[in-house]
């Protein structure tokens, strides 16, 4: 085969290999393992395992939000910073990369975002240290919430 030829070859390789690596990196961070739920909300396949855990999470962002809550009532800021911190960035390491990846990226961004809001929640509390101030910051976490728990559902993948 002549120089050229060959050259053709390895770069009409490459190029192939690159679309792979895109279409997986593309279904990896953006699209995740999912399909349309009967309710019209995006359903998330997730193994039982899997699913428990981000269950187990969701259920930790709503005790975290009733303890908060709780010492706003009491005026306690040392309080809303203590369970606010419980549900910030740290706790998202939690997460096996595997299963990040059958999450599609809105899901993602709305966890993250979420965590993050728990770390602000926390150092807010800690510095300005106002009730009307975390009340807001309570919404907004609540509104994300929200918009998650319309959007999606967790499902288990059907056998084929």
């Amino acid at each position: 085969m002549m120089g050229t030829a060959k050259n053709r070859v390895y770069l009409a390789a490459i190029v192939v290999l690159l679309l792979i690596i895109a279409a997986m990196a593309y279904k990896f961070v953006v699209v995740g393992s999912t399909q349309k739920a009967e309710d019209g909300r995006i359903a998330v396949l997730l193994e039982p395992g899997e699913r428990n855990l981000v269950l187990r999470e969701m259920r930790a962002f709503v005790e975290s939000l009733q303890l908060m809550s709780d010492a706003l009532s009491k005026d306690d800021m040392k309080g809303v910073a203590k369970a606010a911190r419980t549900m910030g960035m740290a706790r998202s390491q939690d997460v096996p990369l595997a299963m990040v990846g059958k999450l599609p990226l809105e899901f993602k961004k709305l966890a993250f975002s979420v965590h993050g809001q728990f770390d602000a929640i926390a150092d807010d509390a800690e510095t300005i240290g106002t009730t009307k101030h975390t009340l807001g910051q309570l919404s907004e976490v609540l509104q994300k919430c929200v918009a998650c728990h319309n959007s999606y559902q967790l499902k288990a993948p059907t056998s084929k």
